[in-house]
């Protein structure tokens, strides 16, 4: 029933729950108290009011999102606990007192100045933003003083409401008391803080602590464009749960021959973009990219197919290519909108011959295999390392936004799969790495997870203490300890290292203490690897393990696996490019036949149903290639789906990206360059982004001059 009731209240825990129904339930206790009147029942209710809405504010629980929907949002809220106390005034005797009217007029002029407060928050925001955000580019030479302190911005509203409780404690102290000097006491306070707190922002607004304005800014920006010489751009627009899908790409365009550059389009991409070195321009309006010169720009690569991604196709000088965001079954992987592009660029000839059947327009000469640069990290298997046992990952995917059983294995077949492992004759290690929105949606799948790590922490216990386990443990007690200790430097070392810019600041400020610090990047990759390795040395080999958060990465639990169970995802496409002997829950019951039709990635698998009878065949495979007979046909499978070993994909990936660029250039050289030809003068300006333009409204967008 709680759980129930946590989940219609909008809320993630108990204690919000139980905040939130004293939030709901003070309201008319504070009615009641002020009717009465009860000077102490009224205290009690209007402090837990307060305590219980402002520990739900810090919270973020959704449950305010929907009241300010329903026109009960915080302003509202705590003018209805104003509007109660001058109830409470009126029905005791200091109705006909100066104090009450005095209580009026303060309420009223604390809400008179709530209108220039945030005003004022306004517009320093919007003056504050700059026309772009950045990371890894230099912007010394453009004018950004820090932004204010977050004192005075972080939570404003919320800060300038709760000023309030200097006025109600002060009134409410005078109706105990009968002494009304107290009432204006707080009045006082409350008005004095709240003109102070506004009078604080004003000086923001001065011309010296603003930054540069837009003109300036996007001319500056033109010159360092000119000068860095981008030739390919990632190019990506999104929603706010998609940032993994331009994060899969980056490290591939760091290691890309020629100039690389990451175009952005929404702001809130950035904070959750992963570490990079690649110079990244984030540009949310779509006349100042369509202004910025890009001219030296040859190829433009599009992980996803989105509305925006026309702001950038509309540049006719730029080769566009859909490289996507992972290579599976799914329907998104053969959208008629790839048409567009000049390039489709797929991982093997099964996202060529998926094109072919989906039949949607695209061209199989404008199909380029290329393979899946992103799995060069994971490594191939040669069998079992000597003087360990196997380790088997399971790494279900989440329950989606469908109650459908193919969803995901881990509501239906979850405690089965790792019951059989853990209960295997010949002992092996479990891995479990759940998805990370897992229960999001659906409360089964939550308390699945649940009984699941409970079954493999009980598993791992009862190991544990067995004597032939309990003595190599002691035997590897000073490494573990030792790894630990590491572990603790590396994590206060990435923190440091993560520390880049001043708490508080806004796009500009943080766009400002971002320029691209080659040792910084060099020594985080190398801290992340030296963390990995004493992380899987913090415990035993033969240790069950459940494994969450970011880090380790998926890929570095693939290495040290064996062999893996999963569901229908990318993870399946991916852990094929190791070589290992996989299996797939066919939780959906469609069949074996039926399932394998349907999903490209399982034709090599081993089919489990939901009570996962089949894991000792698994198992077997560990054993050596002879009791492997899916050998043969995961070696083909990886070669239809990723391409070839050789050359490696990285390889591959480089020489369609330098292709299409001549063939940029070329189309370039193509041009007449003497206007002898009618219109072709046009065209070429049209290709080349001058310093001034207007746009389809004929508005004027001119960038102005380069600074230098």
């Amino acid at each position: 029933m709680i759980t129930k009731a946590v989940r219609l209240a909008r809320v993630d825990t108990r204690p919000e729950l139980g905040a939130a129904l004293l939030m709901m339930l003070s309201y008319p206790c504070v009615m009641v108290a002020a009717l009465l009147p009860n000077l102490w029942f009224f205290a009690a209710a209007v402090t837990v009011g307060y305590v219980a809405d402002w520990f739900l504010t810090m919270r973020g629980v959704y449950l305010l999102k929907q009241l300010s929907r329903a026109r009960a949002g915080l302003s509202i809220r705590f003018l209805a606990r104003e509007l109660m106390v001058i109830l409470f005034l009126a029905r005791t005797d200091l109705a006909n007192d100066s104090i009450y009217y005095a209580a009026i007029v303060c309420f009223l002029l604390f809400y008179a100045l709530q209108a220039p407060h945030s005003a004022l928050l306004t517009l320093i925001r919007n003056r504050r933003r700059l026309p772009f955000a950045t990371r890894n580019i230099d912007l010394s030479g453009l004018r950004i003083p820090d932004a204010p302190s977050p004192l005075l911005t972080r939570r404003a509203a919320e800060k300038m409401l709760h000023l309030d409780v200097a006025a109600v404690a002060g009134l409410l102290v005078s109706a105990g008391t009968d002494r009304p000097v107290f009432g204006f006491v707080g009045g006082g306070i409350t008005l004095g803080l709240g003109v102070l707190y506004t009078a604080a922002l004003v000086p923001y607004l001065r011309g010296r602590r603003l930054p540069a304005g837009t003109d300036t800014a996007l001319a500056f920006m033109d010159g360092r464009l000119d000068r860095y010489k981008p030739t390919t751009v990632l190019y990506f627009s999104g929603s706010k749960d998609s940032a993994y899908q331009v994060n899969m790409w980056l490290d591939t365009m760091a290691r890309l021959d020629g100039r690389p550059l990451v175009i952005l389009r929404e702001r809130f991409i950035l904070p959750q973009l992963a570490d990079t070195s690649v110079p990244v321009l984030c540009v949310p309006g779509a006349v100042h990219l369509m202004n910025m010169d890009l001219s030296t720009v040859r190829v433009a690569l599009y992980p996803a197919n989105v509305g925006k991604n026309i702001h950038m196709l509309r540049v006719p000088h730029i080769k566009h290519v859909f490289i996507g965001h992972g290579d599976s079954d799914k329907l998104a992987s053969v959208n008629p909108y790839s048409k567009v592009y000049d390039e489709v660029w797929t991982a093997g000839k099964a996202g060529r011959d998926r094109y072919a059947l989906a039949d949607v327009g695209v061209r199989d000469d404008d199909i380029v295999e290329v393979g899946r640069p992103q799995l060069s990290r994971i490594g191939t298997w040669s069998g079992v390392p000597a003087g360990r046992i196997p380790t088997v990952l399971y790494a279900p995917t989440w329950e989606g936004w469908t109650d459908d059983p193919g969803n995901t294995s881990l509501i239906l077949a979850g405690e089965n799969i790792v019951r059989r492992l853990v209960e295997a004759p010949d002992p092996v290690r479990v891995l479990y790495k759940p998805h990370p929105f897992t229960g999001s949606r659906n409360p089964r799948a939550k308390q699945a997870h649940e009984r699941v790590v409970a079954l493999l922490e009980a598993a791992a216990a009862r190991r544990a203490a067995l004597p032939e386990w309990s003595a190599l443990r002691e035997g590897t007690a000073a490494a573990r300890a030792e790894a630990q200790a590491e572990l603790t430097r590396i994590e206060a070392r990435l923190a440091a290292l993560a520390d880049t810019g001043r708490p508080g600041a806004d796009d500009a400020e943080a766009s400002r203490d971002t320029p691209a610090d080659p040792a910084r990047e060099a020594e985080t990759a190398r801290l992340r690897e030296e963390w990995n390795a004493a992380y899987w040395r913090s415990f035993d080999t033969w240790e069950h393990r459940v494994v969450t958060g970011p880090m380790p990465h998926l890929y570095d639990c693939f290495n040290v696996s064996d062999a893996m169970v999963s569901d229908i995802s990318s993870v399946v496409s991916d852990f094929i490019a190791s070589g290992k002997p996989y299996a797939v829950t066919d939780s959906g019951e469609l069949g074996e036949a039926e399932f394998k039709r349907q999903n490209t990635a399982v034709r090599a698998a081993l089919i489990l149903d939901n009570a996962a009878s089949q894991t000792d065949r698994l198992l077997a495979a560990l054993r050596g290639a002879e009791h492997d007979p899916l050998l043969v046909a995961r070696k083909e499978l990886k070669e239809y789906l990723l391409g070839p070993d050789e050359p490696t994909s990285m390889v591959r990936f480089d020489d369609a990206v330098r292709s299409l660029a001549a063939k940029a250039d070329a189309r370039l050289a193509r041009l007449p360059q003497d206007g002898s030809v009618e219109g072709a003068e046009d065209e070429f300006a049209a290709m080349i982004p001058a310093q001034r333009a207007e746009d389809e409204f004929g508005v004027d967008v001119s960038l102005g001059t380069d600074p230098d």
